[in-house]
Formats: structure tokens, C-alpha cells, sequence
């Protein structure tokens, strides 16, 4: 079996949940809105990822057009909100972009996430997921949702395939 390090080089698509994984999964309540807090470290390997080419996606059970707007304000090629079934969604990634299973990196952190997270090359999940995603991730990260774990599998990605701090991404 390969190791995450090595399955890395192999990753062109990151597709994220939002609540847990962006977020630390609290949802505040003012004037019948939902507040999230996003980290900003997060949103800047985001776009720096999809300054160097990477696709990035996002399916949540969540229905936040604010949130959606955001995220596709950061670079995200798609946002798909209310996913009850994600893994008809990814499934519908995969046939429309042309990518393979192995190209993929998928972090969730709860229990509706778990039918994508057996199907990616890299299940990754943050610190304080639930059990039953840390134990079928071949990566956790050491932060928490909403605490850089974002930025944490996008940033080992981009160092394993030599993009880190790249010149292209920066106009030097």
C-alpha cells in the first residue's frame, strides 16, 4: 500500500466540506443567519493552489449562498450546497472534469462524508473529526477544523510536487 506522502504526487483536485473543515464546525445564530468564522490561511493556500492550476471543489450539506460566494471569490471551481448525497455529487465531478479517484484528496469530517472518503486517493480529515472518519482517512492533520487544516493538506500537496513557493504563483 502506498503512503500518503507518495499518493500526494499523484493529487490535481482537492474537494473540501465546509462546516468542521473551514469552519470549527460552530454555527452562530444572530437576526435568523448562520455566522461561520473562516481561517484566512486557509483561503490564501486556496487560491494560491489554484493559482498553480489545481481544482478545487466543495460539497457541503450546508446552504449558505454567502459562504458559496466566498469561496468561489477564493478561486473554487465549484460550490454545491444542500449535498444530501455527496457522493453522487463527486461521482458527478469525476465523469464532467475527467479525473480518476487517485487524483483526488477529499477532507470531511463527519459521518456523510465517509462514502467519499472511501472512494478518494487521499481521505484526509482534521484533528477533531469524528471516529468513524479518522478511521478510514489515510491522513489526519494535526489541526483542527477552521484551524489551518486546509492549508495544512494543500501546502504538503504543492511541496511534494515541487509547487511551493513557486515563482508562477507569485509573478516574480
Amino acid at each position: 500500500m502506498e503512503s500518503y506522502k507518495v499518493k500526494l504526487k499523484k493529487i490535481s483536485t482537492f474537494i473540501f466540506d465546509v462546516d468542521g473543515v473551514f469552519t470549527n464546525g460552530q454555527i452562530l445564530l444572530y437576526n435568523d443567519d448562520f455566522l461561520r468564522s473562516f481561517n484566512a490561511k486557509d483561503g490564501y493556500a486556496v487560491q494560491y493552489a489554484t493559482k498553480m492550476g489545481y481544482l478545487i471543489f466543495i460539497i457541503t450539506g450546508g446552504d449558505s449562498k454567502e459562504v458559496k460566494n466566498g469561496l468561489l471569490n477564493l478561486g473554487v471551481n465549484e460550490v454545491h450546497l444542500k449535498s444530501k448525497d455527496k457522493l453522487t455529487v463527486y461521482t458527478d465531478i469525476l465523469k464532467r472534469f475527467s479525473l480518476s479517484n487517485e487524483e483526488v484528496l477529499y477532507m470531511g469530517d463527519d459521518i456523510p462524508d465517509i462514502p467519499v472518503l472511501k472512494k478518494v486517493g487521499i481521505a484526509c480529515c482534521p484533528q477533531d473529526a469524528v471516529s468513524e472518519v479518522k478511521n478510514c482517512s489515510d491522513y489526519q492533520s494535526p489541526y483542527n477544523g477552521g484551524q489551518k487544516c486546509v492549508r495544512d493538506v494543500i501546502e504538503q500537496t504543492l511541496k511534494s510536487q515541487g509547487k511551493w513557493m513557486s515563482n508562477k504563483a507569485f509573478n516574480w
